[in-house]
């Protein structure tokens, strides 16, 4: 089970690709106590991984606060950060006050191509000081990177750069048009490249000993299991399932790419939103349109619910056609 809380919408970059827009703080943002209680909520839900993402987390000021509670109540907090702001002493305050991880995001091993799609100079310099700084205290940290058509041929060369830097995981994360994505739709990658850098990616599995994870792209199980890998991941899209996404205002949406409101924190607590949402409800169904309701993955894959929204004039309930498996369909009985 695992949530994703954007504690603020405020960010030291302006990303081509962020899913939420993030720049300028958010009007009316969850303060101190309401984000406390949200952590009591999540916990009371049996929630265990906490995610604090942003927006630029880091940018908050009573993160390590927030960081401290969620510990407390036996959550296990990590992070998504541009790393930017992880100085040799944040990186012990965040470890001393429980953070597990850091997720740190590296889009390329070219500095300015980095700083390009981040819209900030020097970006990659300090995600990397970042990851070091982590590293030196003892604080786990994992590489995030987006894949898309102008990066994809270094996905493994930053997997190589991940282990070098003594990281635990690469995870890998397929553009899904959302937010400020959607002016760069052209960037996903189609189907068969798609396909392609999954089998990639699980092959430099078989090479590397840090763990490998594709994200928005949940085909990877099936092909994990067509190979008989025994991969630690047993379901692909994990939207409304055993996961879901909380933004700064305290909006509840299934995951993060799938920009649909199912409840909203101050007016009903998250353990109840959880529960009763008529949408994550539907989710839990499984019962989806086209090839995906009747493949023979239907419980391992699921299909990306986002990308089948955005492909489907917001059906998120329909196939994800992002997918080369062939006779997808069980028989007819």
């Amino acid at each position: 089970m695992i949530v994703s809380w954007n504690t603020t919408n405020l960010c030291n970059m302006f990303c081509e690709h962020c899913y939420r827009e993030a720049g300028a703080k958010a009007d009316d943002e969850l303060n101190t106590e309401e984000g406390k209680r949200l952590l009591e909520q999540i916990a009371r839900a049996g929630f265990k991984i906490m995610i604090f993402s942003g927006g630029e987390p880091l940018m908050r000021t009573d993160i390590v606060e927030l960081v401290t509670h969620a510990a407390s109540l036996g959550l296990r907090p990590v992070f998504g950060t541009n790393g930017t702001l992880i100085t040799l002493e944040m990186a012990e305050r965040l470890k001393q006050a429980g953070a597990m991880g850091m997720g740190i995001s590296l889009d390329s091993l070219d500095a300015e191509k980095h700083d390009q799609l981040r819209k900030y100079q020097g970006a990659w310099q300090q995600a990397v000081q970042g990851m070091k700084n982590c590293h030196a205290v003892g604080l786990p940290f994992q590489i995030h990177t987006t894949a898309m058509e102008w990066n994809e041929g270094e996905i493994e060369a930053i997997t190589d750069f991940a282990v070098e830097l003594g990281a635990v995981a690469h995870h890998i994360f397929f553009l899904v048009p959302t937010g400020r994505a959607v002016e760069i739709e052209e960037e996903a990658l189609r189907v068969d490249k798609y396909e392609r850098l999954l089998q990639r990616i699980l092959t430099k599995q078989q090479q590397v000993k840090i763990e490998l994870k594709p994200t928005c792209a949940p085909q990877f199980v099936r092909m994990a299991k067509q190979r008989g890998m025994n991969l630690r991941f047993q379901r692909g899209c994990l939207a409304g399932i055993s996961y879901c996404i909380i933004s700064p205002r305290g909006l509840v949406q299934p995951c993060a790419y799938l920009n649909l409101p199912v409840g909203y924190v101050r007016e009903q607590p998250f353990d109840e939103i959880w529960q009763t949402s008529p949408v994550l409800q539907r989710l839990r169904t499984q019962d989806y349109g086209g090839k995906c309701g009747g493949c023979h993955y239907i419980t391992a894959c699921g299909g990306c619910r986002a990308r089948a929204a955005f492909y489907h004039e917001g059906d998120y309930m329909a196939e994800d056609e992002w997918c080369r498996y062939p006779g997808g369909r069980l028989p007819v009985e």
